[in-house]
C-alpha cells in the first residue's frame, strides 16, 4: 500500500531542511526525501567548514534575479536575527568575521556539522520521515480519493503528497551531486526556466593573455572591482572591494566571486589593484625622498613580484631611479594599475561554482509562499529558483527564508 503525507519535500539541503521541520512542527506529516549518500554536504563544506549561514545585514540589494523585487517579501518574513535565534537555542557559539558574515566558533566538532545536526534535530521535532538514499524516477499530478495530489514514484516505491516542495537546488559542484532535476520537473509542469549559469565563480583567461601572469599563482591582495556600466539602466552592475587571488588560468579570490555574479561573456571587468591609494601622487611625490629604482618603490604599494611583472610586460617600464622618470610617465603607470581592465573568456564552470545562478523563473511563483502560481500544491525553494546572494552568507539566508515560506503555506 502506497504511502500518504500532506508534505513531501525533495531534497535534504538547507532550504529542504528548514521547510521539512518548520512544516513538520507545524503538524503536517511530512516525508524528506534526497537521493545523495551523505547529508547536506554543501552545508558541510560551507565556509571551509565553519559554516558562513547567514549575514547580518541582508537586503534585496544583496540578491541578483531577472525579477529584482521577487525576494523581498520572503527576506522580510524569515530575517538573519530569526535564524540566529535558532542556533543560539541550540548552544552553537558563532562570530561575525567582517562584514556581516556570521560563521560557527571554531570546536570539538566543525562548525557545519553542528549546523547540519541542529536542522536533523529540528526534522525530529517534526516527526519528519526521511528517505535517503532514493532516487526518484518521476512526479506526476493524481486524483486519489476524489482528492487531487501528487504521486512521487522512487526506486523503493511509490508516495502520495498533497504538497510537493523542491529543494534540489542547482548545477554547482557536481562532484558532490549536484542535478538538474528541479528544471526538469519544473519543465515538466510547463514552467519557464532561466538559463542555469555559475556563479560565484572564478573568472578565466585566454592562455596567450594570461600566459605573463600564470606565474605569480597565489599572489593575493585587497582591490577594488567592478563590472557593467553604472549608467546604463536595466542592466546590472556591481562593485566590490575584497581580496584578489591569482591562478594559474585566472583571479579568484572573493572579489573575483562577488563580480562574477554581475560579469556577462564579452563584457570586460576593471580592477584597481591599489584602492586606498593615489597611486599616481604616492610615486610623484616618491621621487624627492627616494634613491630607489621605481621597481623597489612600486614593492611597496604591491606585491613584489606583480609589480616586477607590471613593469616588465603590462606597462613596459626600464627599471632605474624613480627620481628620473618623468610625471607623466609615473602617472600613466599609476592609471593602468588603478585601472586595469581586463577581457575574461569564461569561468571556471560549475565544478568550482559555490552557487547557481538563474533557475525557476520567480514570475512563475507566488513572493509570499513560493508556490507555482499555475500548479496548485507544487513549490521551489532555495537555489532551484532565480535568486542568487552575494558572497557572505545571503545564499543561506535565502534558503532558510524561502524554506520557511513554503512551511508556512504547505
Amino acid at each position: 500500500m502506497s504511502e500518504r503525507f500532506d508534505v513531501a519535500v525533495i531534497g535534504a539541503g538547507a532550504a529542504g531542511m528548514m521547510c521539512a521541520a518548520v512544516a513538520g512542527q507545524r503538524g503536517r506529516s511530512v516525508v524528506l526525501l534526497d537521493h545523495a549518500q551523505k547529508l547536506a554536504e554543501k552545508i558541510r563544506i560551507s565556509g571551509g567548514g565553519r559554516c558562513n549561514f547567514t549575514n547580518r545585514e541582508v537586503g534585496i540589494g544583496n540578491f541578483l534575479s531577472e525579477n529584482p523585487a521577487f525576494a523581498r517579501a520572503t527576506l522580510a518574513r524569515y530575517t538573519p536575527r530569526d535564524f540566529i535565534g535558532l542556533v543560539q537555542r541550540h548552544r552553537i557559539g558563532f562570530h561575525e568575521k567582517h562584514r556581516g558574515q556570521l560563521f560557527c566558533d571554531d570546536g570539538t566538532r566543525p562548525g557545519s556539522e553542528r549546523i547540519i545536526a541542529m536542522l536533523v534535530a529540528e526534522c525530529a521535532a517534526g516527526n519528519v520521515e526521511w528517505r535517503r538514499p532514493v532516487r526518484i524516477a518521476d512526479i506526476g499530478a493524481q486524483t486519489v480519493d476524489g482528492a487531487q495530489c501528487f504521486r512521487i514514484d522512487t526506486d523503493a516505491g511509490a508516495l502520495f503528497a498533497q504538497r510537493v516542495v523542491i529543494a534540489t537546488g542547482g548545477l554547482s559542484i557536481p562532484k558532490i551531486g549536484a542535478t538538474d532535476f528541479a528544471y526538469r520537473i519544473a519543465k515538466r509542469f510547463g514552467m519557464r526556466v532561466i538559463e542555469p549559469r555559475p556563479a560565484l565563480v572564478p573568472l578565466t583567461f585566454a592562455a596567450d593573455l594570461w600566459a605573463p601572469f600564470a606565474a605569480l599563482s597565489g599572489v593575493a591582495l585587497e582591490v577594488d572591482i567592478r563590472c557593467g556600466d553604472e549608467g546604463a539602466r536595466g542592466i546590472a552592475h556591481g562593485r566590490f572591494r575584497e581580496d584578489l587571488l591569482i591562478t594559474h588560468r585566472g583571479v579568484s579570490g572573493p572579489a573575483v566571486l562577488q563580480i562574477s555574479n554581475y560579469w556577462k561573456p564579452g563584457t570586460p571587468i576593471e580592477i584597481d589593484l591599489v584602492p586606498s591609494l593615489d597611486l599616481g601622487t604616492a610615486l610623484i611625490d616618491s621621487k624627492a625622498t627616494s634613491r630607489q629604482n621605481i621597481s623597489h618603490v612600486l614593492a611597496t604599494h604591491l606585491p613584489k613580484r606583480l609589480a616586477a611583472q607590471w613593469l616588465e610586460t603590462v606597462t613596459p617600464t626600464e627599471d632605474r631611479r624613480i627620481a628620473e622618470i618623468s610625471n607623466a610617465a609615473l602617472r600613466s603607470l599609476a592609471d593602468g594599475i588603478e585601472r586595469w581592465t581586463l577581457l575574461p573568456d569564461g569561468t571556471e564552470g560549475f565544478r568550482k561554482a559555490e552557487v547557481t545562478g538563474g533557475g525557476i523563473d520567480t514570475r512563475e511563483l507566488s513572493q509570499r509562499t513560493m508556490e507555482a502560481a499555475r500548479i496548485p500544491g507544487l513549490y521551489f525553494i532555495g537555489e532551484a529558483v532565480d535568486v542568487t546572494g552575494w558572497l557572505g552568507g545571503y545564499n543561506f539566508q535565502w534558503a532558510w527564508a524561502s524554506g520557511f515560506a513554503a512551511a508556512q503555506a504547505v
